[in-house]
This record gives structure tokens, C-alpha cells and sequence, in this order.
């Protein structure tokens, strides 16, 4: 899964105008710099990272706190999955790591 970290509101919407375009499949990884799962998820994530299976977008919330309000995120780390046009959000960090096929 290739990762691309995403800086400004205005990246984050043209992913999701894209997405709703294609009805393609994209995982949105909100995150904090402060918070300690979550720099341990990224770690392990470049660790794992490759090019093959689709890109993994990544929302800090030092660079993007307003993005946060789009998708309801309270707490970090929180996978936000939309295949097709269904929307799946899930913030419980087993699932996230299962669902990301991280160990």
C-alpha cells in the first residue's frame, strides 16, 4: 500500500470529489503527531509500505484539524474506508491494524 500524506483541506476534497467520481475504493488514516498509537501505526505502516494494493491517505491533525469535522473524528487513530459508496469508520486500533494487514 502506497501512503500519501495529505497537507491541506483543499487535497483531501479533491480525493473524495475523485472518489465519488470513480466510485473507486480509498482509505483515509486520520492521525495525531502527539498521539503515541498513532505515531507507532505510521512507523509501522512505512515499514510495510509498497506499491502495490492502492494508496493509504494520511490526515495529521496539526495540518489539517478542520478535516477532522468532515468525517465526525474524535479520537486517533481513525480509518475512514469508502469502497464503492459505502463509508465504513472505525476507530477501534485492533481493527484498524487488521484492516490495514498490519501485525
Amino acid at each position: 500500500m502506497k501512503i500519501a500524506y495529505l497537507d491541506k483541506e483543499h487535497s483531501l476534497n479533491k480525493v473524495l470529489k475523485y472518489q465519488k467520481s470513480s466510485n473507486s475504493n480509498i482509505k483515509i488514516l486520520f492521525i495525531s503527531l502527539w498521539d503515541h498509537y498513532s505515531t507507532e501505526l505510521v512507523k509501522k505502516l512505512k515499514d510495510k509500505c509498497n506499491d502495490k494494493g492502492g494508496t493509504l491517505y494520511v490526515v495529521d491533525s496539526f495540518e489539517m484539524p478542520h478535516s477532522f469535522v468532515i468525517f465526525n473524528t474524535s479520537k486517533v487513530p481513525h480509518l475512514i474506508s469508502i469502497r464503492g459508496g459505502r463509508l465504513t469508520s472505525e476507530d477501534y486500533l485492533p481493527r484498524i491494524y487488521k484492516d490495514l494487514h498490519i501485525e
